[in-house]
């Protein structure tokens, strides 16, 4: 039997804004971002590595790059702390691990994949994940290593516009992939929304809603107005469209975001199936993304950009 088509596709989150006004050199940055995360994840696929292994490499790649809003360089919370929030899902079993609200972890990307192999829970929260990831040996760092002046100055920005601030400005991350043996996995990892209270938890970290993956159907991860990817159950929906109305992977990608744009949300998703096949789409005016395979590397930020 062939081996499947390798592909990785990631983005850098679907939003209206740039990271920092009036930066010169943030589009390159970027763009360099999420070429330094394809080169991750595509050294284990191109090798013959699982898809899990290399959406994790790549999401780790976006956290720790300043430009996306997931670990340094996260959004901050009303009263200025980053909280982070991540998932990772295997489409061979759908085993998975979920972490949200954490402030110590440095790669909460690989502390939900220690939860999905250690478990045995699902989904940790709070100072009880950041204890299981210092318990599993994952680097713990103090909360301000999180933090960008810019995060902060769009905190102050974000609190003096109340209701009319926009709160998708500055998106998140996430990968798909699928490896050569036709199993999928997906992985997001996000700070939020800026100046967000209550201890809100968006979509990123919840199964099925930001994050889904299914041999059976596809790998989807999802950024945008999280409390309407909630709603819709966005990630698992695009999944079900697939193995039970036997939907194409572009068709019911672009189902899914109409149906969140009828219930007044926004945002993106990126998807792969196990034959290889990749999908994405978004309903702002930019999504962050990029895809790699065996034949191309291409990557994109604005609507209309020829590159993706």
């Amino acid at each position: 039997m062939a081996d499947t088509p390798w592909r990785l596709v990631i983005h850098g989150g679907a939003g209206s804004e740039r990271i920092a006004h009036g930066d010169p050199a943030h589009e390159a940055n970027a763009r360099q971002g999420l070429n330094d995360a394809l080169d991750a994840g595509q050294a284990i696929l191109a090798a013959g590595g699982s898809a899990v292994d290399a959406v994790e490499a790549a999401a780790k790649s976006l956290e720790d790059n300043v430009c996306f809003n997931a670990g340094r360089g996260s959004v901050l919370t009303e009263e200025g702390v980053a909280e982070l929030d991540a998932a990772i899902m295997d489409g061979r079993d759908r085993s998975a691990g979920a972490v949200a609200g954490i402030t110590t972890t440095r790669a909460p990307i690989s502390l939900a994949r220690k939860l999905m192999e250690q478990g045995p829970h699902v989904f940790l929260s709070g100072h009880a994940a950041d204890h299981f990831g210092e318990a599993a040996g994952l680097e713990q760092v103090d909360n301000e290593y999180f933090i960008l002046p810019e995060r902060r100055r769009q905190l102050e920005e974000a609190l003096a516009a109340g209701s009319n601030a926009d709160p998708i400005k500055y998106g998140t991350i996430g990968a798909v992939a699928v490896d050569v043996h036709g199993n999928v996995a997906a992985a997001t990892s996000t700070g939020g929304i800026t100046a967000k209270r209550w201890g809100r938890v968006g979509d990123s970290p919840l199964i099925g809603a930001g994050t889904y993956a299914d041999n059976r159907a596809a790998a989807v991860s999802a950024t945008g107005s999280g409390e309407y990817f909630i709603r819709a159950v966005a990630a698992h929906q695009l999944a079900e469209r697939i193995r039970l109305g036997s939907e194409g992977l572009q068709q019911a990608l672009d189902a899914v975001l109409a149906d969140i744009q009828a219930l007044g949300g926004k945002g993106g998703l990126i998807a792969v199936a196990p034959s290889g096949d990749a999908a994405w789409g978004f309903t702002t005016p930019a999504m962050y993304r990029g895809m790699a395979s065996a034949a191309e590397r291409r990557v994109g930020i604005y609507a209309g950009d020829d590159s993706l």
